[in-house]
């Protein structure tokens, strides 16, 4: 008998070792759906090329096979959440009327709002590359990711006063000037400076590029990104008096200590998680507490893993890509620093938090649908609706930040910063020029002379 489960486990492609399989379907499995061929014919075809109409490339965007180790918590209950939305929603409302007569509701309002938008956001929005814990947790992911974007689009259309006024509504402690502190005051490289550089900040240095590290999945690119950062700074602190450091808080205290301990602990867990044994046996196939308890912890561990491979240099599309997803980074790591100065947040603040932690949520699926979209595009018809949405979230926060801040910042640019950026440009110009161009070129110019040569004879 274990000769036969052990012979229908290797047949059937869609059934781990561990999958349940009944004696009595045994002789009765169907063999598994062929998987579709790369490209045309098994010809892999490039991104640029593919017909989007053809039939090679109708297939569901990231259809990602169903979680079924847990078949009650996918079973639609699209009219049961209905009715239970609209009953509490009836509740409260008319609670709160008898209650609070006459009380300024309009915060509760705005919370309903957005509540009822998230639960539709939860039932009816296109599911994402993920689906641990659930599809519909991600879901919700994009919904909040959507609010946070129609509130951009509103601010963008205000002018700046009007903005720190509103933001009295949701904070009344808000809409007071706050100075901007400078790191650069005693650069003195001393034991005592450096301890007292140490503060809650280094904490969420080393958190953030090891949440860096699990969204872009490549180490070299996280380096890149790292350095790219602190420039960006140097280039910026006659703008913001915080992004002024000492040259050790740049480069030792950021670089080389918290983002190199995010980076490598954020690597090691991708690698533990490109490496690990998955096993989809469901809750009910489990047996003993100790095992259903460690099922339910891993409902919220990836369901599977995909390692990227960006290339940077292996060809001008990589290239290009890698150059463009860096210049995105940099902007979404950016504009907070922006944000809370236009508005007046404190870098604790509540808001200030909670935007780094869900542009880090909201990058994860994202990433994942650019490199599906990007890498195999026989599997992915469309962008994903959460790159789509984060980008869009990311150049309307530019804007707002232009708009707010083009009669603050008004500091031109020194010259040396001027200098810097053009080589930078000019080198990220001439090396692609180098390394793809001109080989191309070349190897065009000898099929032309070939093609004549045959014509001649």
């Amino acid at each position: 008998m274990s000769a036969i489960r052990a012979s229908i486990s290797k047949d059937e492609g869609g059934l781990s070792p561990t999958s349940p399989v009944e004696e009595s379907d045994s002789g009765f499995l169907s063999p598994p759906d062929p998987e579709p061929e790369p490209g045309l014919h098994g010809v892999p075809v490039r991104w640029y090329d593919a017909d989007r109409n053809e039939p090679y490339t109708q297939i569901q965007p990231f259809a990602e096979k169903r979680d079924t180790s847990i078949e009650f918590f996918y079973h639609p209950i699209t009219l049961t959440a209905l009715a239970l939305g609209m009953s509490l929603m009836a509740y409260v409302a008319t609670t709160n009327d008898v209650l609070e007569e006459g009380k300024d509701k309009r915060r509760l309002g705005v919370y309903a709002v957005m509540s009822f938008f998230l639960l539709f956001s939860m039932l009816q929005f296109r599911d994402g590359p993920f689906i641990r814990p659930h599809p519909a947790f991600w879901r919700v992911v994009l919904g909040i990711n959507l609010l946070y974007e129609l509130a951009l689009v509103f601010l963008l259309f205000q002018d700046l006063n009007t903005a720190r006024q509103m933001m009295k509504y949701i904070d009344p402690n808000l809409g007071v000037p706050l100075p901007e502190k400078s790191y650069a005051e005693n650069c003195d490289f001393t034991l005592r400076n450096v301890w007292d550089a140490l503060d809650i900040f280094c904490i969420a240095h080393a958190l953030g590029w090891f949440g860096k590290a699990l969204i872009l999945r490549d180490y070299w690119f996280c380096w890149i990104l790292s350095i790219a950062f602190e420039l960006a700074e140097y280039s910026l602190q006659h703008q913001l008096a915080n992004f002024a450091e000492c040259w050790w808080d740049h480069w030792i205290l950021d670089v080389l200590v918290c983002n190199w301990l995010g980076t490598y602990l954020g690597m090691k867990t991708c690698q533990y998680f490109e490496v690990k044994y998955y096993e989809w046996r469901g809750l009910r196939q489990t047996r003993g507490f100790r095992l259903k308890t460690k099922r339910v912890i891993t409902q919220f561990s990836p369901h599977d893993f995909t390692a990227f491979k960006w290339e940077g240099t292996a060809s001008f599309f990589h290239y290009l890509t890698v150059v463009l997803l860096l210049a995105v980074f940099l902007a979404a790591e950016l504009n907070p620093f922006y944000l809370k100065s236009l508005l007046w947040m404190d870098p604790s603040h509540p808001f200030v938090i909670a935007r780094l932690a869900l542009i880090f949520v909201w990058a994860l699926p994202a990433v994942r649908e650019l490199y599906q979209y990007l890498m195999d595009p026989r599997r992915a018809i469309r962008m994903g609706a959460h790159v789509w949405l984060l980008l869009a979230t990311v150049v309307t926060e530019l804007l707002v930040i232009r708009k707010w801040g083009k009669n603050i910042f008004t500091e031109p640019f020194p010259r040396h910063i001027k200098w810097a950026w053009g080589i930078g440009a000019t080198i990220l110009v001439l090396y692609p020029l180098t390394k793809f161009g001109i080989p191309s070129a070349r190897r065009y110019l000898r099929r032309r002379r070939r093609d004549r040569r045959a014509k001649a004879l």
